[in-house]
């Protein structure tokens, strides 16, 4: 796997020229627009660009239809996007200019927290249809599982909460005929995920699935793929780093190609088992996550995980880590920042496009 320190990010980037440090404008990148291809990009791959407010671009737009003019100019297929109180009045207009590009909209909402919050959810569906979305995406448990939770019953007590949720919010996805995608979010096992998408047994209740995320909580994509692509409504699509620490291993988001998983396996698994299905690229250019599957409080939430689920993932770790540090993106000026995530999201789309197949 390929991987570079701080200081070889630093003078790559530094060399990119202005172009890559997004000096460009929205016109500029529709002269050289790429080669379309079928991905789509999720809202968190420009997280620093819509922190920094795209650095001086897409002036007047709303937040949804800044990241629309973007994913547009760099080929994507379509956007997932939260639709916030910015994007609200201008729900219509990202429906017109989606369709004009021929572009497909994703939603990603919040559920309904108790049965008094069931009306705020039914007006982020509304506002979703308004956008021309037809799914939107959600999660159920908050944070990642093995930081959040410190016995096996609270996971259980706020496990038992979200699919509360999901409950509430099912009648008012039948109604509207609009379909809900649980992301597999560093919380559930497959057991834990499968068992709740049973349990509500709705035709407007799935899946978003997360290539990635699980292999936190010791699980093989593989197997992933195979257990949720079946539910699958949508698709979170990246590739991971890992490296060895004294805690466990560093886990990064890579541009696709350069970390552990198999992409081309994921990828016609997910396609067999739902051709139509959208792969939306969710490579989160930031600093590496802490994994600390050797610590005794790692475990305390998940008490039951098969031995060899660790000794996999111990394994992949040491056979296949990086042998270099991971980028450090917090300690990067702004500018470099800015660059390395417009030069991760374009590596991939190049590589979803060439090497995957999706055009």
């Amino acid at each position: 796997m390929k991987s570079i320190n701080r200081r070889e990010a630093i003078l790559t980037l530094s060399s990119a020229g202005s172009a890559l440090l997004v000096g460009a404008t929205a016109g500029d990148a529709a002269e050289t627009t790429p080669q379309r291809t079928r991905m789509g990009i999720v809202t968190y791959a420009f997280g620093i660009h819509q922190k920094n407010r795209w650095a001086g671009r897409h002036e007047g737009l709303s937040p949804a239809l800044a990241l629309l003019e973007e994913s547009h100019d760099l080929g994507a297929a379509g956007i997932q996007v939260d639709l916030g109180a910015q994007d609200t009045p201008r729900v219509t207009e990202l429906r017109r200019s989606s369709e004009s590009y021929g572009m497909y909209i994703e939603a990603s909402v919040a559920p309904p927290k108790s049965a008094d919050d069931v009306e705020r959810f039914e007006e982020s569906i509304r506002s979703a249809q308004a956008a021309g979305a037809t799914l939107a995406r959600t999660v159920i448990l908050p944070g990642r599982r093995y930081e959040t939770f410190k016995s096996l019953a609270e996971f259980q007590q706020a496990e038992q909460h979200g699919l509360q949720s999901l409950q509430w919010a099912e009648p008012v996805l039948a109604r509207h005929r609009f379909r809900l995608a649980v992301e597999n979010h560093k919380d559930q096992r497959i057991p834990e995920k499968l068992d709740t998408i049973k349990r509500l047994n709705s035709e407007y209740i799935g899946l978003c699935v997360d290539v990635g995320n699980s292999f936190t909580l010791v699980e093989d994509p593989i197997e992933i793929a195979r257990a949720y692509a079946p539910f699958a409504f949508t698709v979170h699509f990246k590739d991971q780093g890992v490296r060895e620490n004294p805690d466990g291993f560093w886990f990064a988001d890579v541009p696709l190609g350069e970390g552990i998983l198999d992409l081309p396996a994921l990828v016609k698994i997910l396609h067999d088992a739902k051709p139509d299905v959208h792969l939306n690229l969710e490579l989160i250019t930031r600093d590496p996550l802490n994994v600390p599957i050797l610590r005794d409080e790692f475990w305390v939430s998940m008490p039951d995980t098969p031995a060899r689920d660790l000794a996999r993932a111990l394994r992949v770790t040491k056979a296949r880590g990086s042998p270099n540090a991971f980028v450090k993106v917090s300690e990067l000026p702004v500018d470099q920042q800015l660059a390395l995530e417009l030069s991760n999201v374009k590596q991939s789309l190049t590589y979803a496009r060439d090497r995957l197949g999706l055009v």
